[in-house]
């Protein structure tokens, strides 16, 4: 994942999916309710012991919250994102990473 970085971010509220173009030329199309589903925030996390670790796939797959939506995006250095949530949290940093990891086509061989 080192030399794999993102060349582009869209947020598409109509599809409500946040796309992030990949240098290799993937491009993961991850759930807005799914992203918000697995944040990797202290608080959602439930502790700091809990931190760290991959993505919970199959929380992200069986999110269905349709009134989530991402009301900004911001960078984090040049590692990370932090969103900002309809439901008023924002305290998630994602990093290129765990974006990476949390794309389901990745770890499902549809690429």
């Amino acid at each position: 994942m080192e030399n794999i970085k993102p060349t582009g971010v869209t947020a598409d509220r109509n599809k409500r999916l946040l796309i992030v173009k990949w240098s290799d030329g993937h491009e993961s199309r991850l759930p807005f309710a799914g992203l918000r589903a697995i944040c990797p925030c202290v608080e959602c996390k439930g502790g700091h012991d809990k931190m760290g670790g991959p993505p919970d796939l199959e929380v992200l797959q069986q999110a269905r919250d349709e009134s989530i939506n991402i009301e900004k995006v911001g960078a984090v250095g040049s590692y990370a994102l932090n969103i900002q949530w309809s439901d008023g949290h924002s305290g998630g940093i994602y990093t290129w990473s765990f974006l990476r990891q949390a794309d389901p086509a990745l770890k499902f061989g549809d690429h």
